[in-house]
C-alpha cells in the first residue's frame, strides 16, 4: 500500500507524528510511507527508516500536488488538517483519513475555561487518524534519527562541557511561550554546573545576556547550528531545559530528561513531553491563574498586560529538577 502522510510542519508537530510513521511501516502490510512536509523541516523525517520518501513544500503548492499525483497513492494521512491539506487530498482524490483537531474544544478551553479535551496526548489521537488502517500504539514514544556525519561532536565545546551539561532551550515560536530575558537570565544563574544554549539565530540577544551573566559555565549554541544540530546537542545532553516548544518534543524523542516551561499554553492540550517508556523524566512547571490559556498558539504579548504565567515560575524548582 502506497501512503502519503501529510504533515507541513513545525518541528514539534512533526516530530510528534514519528509514532504515526513507525507504526504504519511496520504494521500496514507493504506499506510503502511518503511524508510530505516544508522543506525546511523535511530533516525531522528525512532519515528516518519508517520513511521511503519525503516530499518538500517549498514555495508553490501546485508544483507539489503536480508531483505528488504522480505517485499515485492508495491513501493519504492528514495529520495537518488545514486548508492546504485539503486542497492536496481534493487533488489526489484517494480515500484520506484526516486527523481531528479538536478545534471547538480547544475555543472553549481558551475563551470559556470550559474543559471538554480528551485526557489523551496527542500521539494517541494522531494513532486514531490510522485506527482504519489496522495500525495501534506500539508504546514505544518519539523518534528522530541522525546520520553521524549530522552529530555534533563533543570536542568541538569547550573541555568543560564535553562531560556532561544541561541544555537550555531558550526559544519558542510566540513570546507567551517563553520566560522573559531576565527571567532566562535569572534561571541560567541557578543552574548548577555546564549549560549549553540551544536556539535560533533570533535568540542570540537573550543568549548574550545569559552569557554574560554567567560567565564560563555557558556554551551559546544559538545560530551556530541547523536543526539537527541542535537536536544532537540535546540528544547529548544530561537533561533539558525548554518552553512548550519542539525542543522539548526533540527531547522526549531522544528519552532525555526534560522539564518544559508552560505560560500561555497548557499541557491539557494534549501535548506535554511524550515518554511512555520513561515517564518519571517529564517534568513540567506551570502557574495556576484564571487566565490560561489564553491561546493556544501564542500571542507577542500577555493580554492581561502582567504576564504572571511566567513572571511566577519558580526558577528554583525548574533549575534543579533531577535528571533521574
Amino acid at each position: 500500500m502506497k501512503i502519503l502522510v501529510l504533515r507541513f510542519s513545525s518541528i514539534g508537530d512533526i516530530v510528534l507524528t514519528s509514532p504515526v510513521l513507525r507504526c504504519v511501516k511496520q504494521q500496514v502490510k507493504d506499506a510503502e510511507v511518503h511524508v510530505a512536509t516544508k522543506a525546511v523541516f523535511a530533516d525531522l523525517v528525512r532519515f528516518s527508516p519508517h520513511v521511503d520518501r519525503v516530499h518538500e513544500l517549498k514555495d508553490d503548492l501546485h508544483a507539489l500536488v503536480g508531483d505528488l499525483k504522480k505517485e499515485r497513492f492508495d491513501t493519504v494521512i492528514d495529520l495537518h488538517h488545514n486548508l492546504r491539506t485539503a486542497r492536496v487530498k481534493r487533488a489526489l482524490g484517494v480515500k484520506a483519513h484526516s486527523f481531528a483537531k479538536l478545534n471547538i474544544e480547544k475555543w472553549l478551553m481558551v475563551n470559556l475555561k470550559v474543559d471538554r479535551l480528551p485526557a489523551r496526548h496527542i500521539v494517541d489521537r494522531y494513532l486514531d487518524t490510522v485506527r482504519d488502517l489496522g495500525v495501534r500504539n506500539d508504546g514505544q514514544g518519539l523518534d528522530l534519527f541522525l546520520p553521524t556525519e549530522r552529530e555534533v561532536d563533543l570536542t568541538s565545546l569547550p573541555e568543560s562541557h564535553r562531560s556532561g551539561y544541561t541544555a537550555l532551550a531558550i526559544g519558542a515560536a510566540h513570546a507567551t511561550k517563553r520566560l522573559p530575558p531576565h527571567k532566562l537570565v535569572e534561571l541560567a544563574t541557578l543552574i548548577r554546573g555546564p549549560i549549553v544554549l540551544i536556539g535560533g539565530r533570533e535568540d542570540q540577544d537573550v543568549a548574550r545576556a545569559i552569557t554574560s551573566a554567567t560567565g564560563g559555565r555557558v556554551f551559546d549554541a544559538t545560530g551556530r547550528y541547523d536543526i539537527l544540530g541542535s537536536a544532537s546537542l540535546i540528544r547529548q545532553a544530561e537533561r533539558v531545559i525548554a518552553h512548550d516548544s519542539g525542543a522539548m518534543h526533540i527531547a522526549a524523542a531522544f528519552k532525555r530528561p526534560v522539564m518544559s516551561v508552560w505560560g500561555n499554553t497548557v499541557p491539557s492540550f494534549g501535548m506535554g513531553p511524550y515518554l511512555p517508556t520513561h515517564p518519571h523524566r517529564a517534568h513540567m512547571a506551570q502557574v495556576t491563574l484564571s487566565c490560561r490559556p489564553c491561546s493556544k498558539i501564542g500571542h507577542d504579548r500577555c493580554p492581561e498586560g502582567h504576564f504572571r504565567c511566567m513572571e511566577d515560575q519558580d526558577l528554583s524548582t525548574i533549575a534543579n529538577f533531577t535528571a533521574e
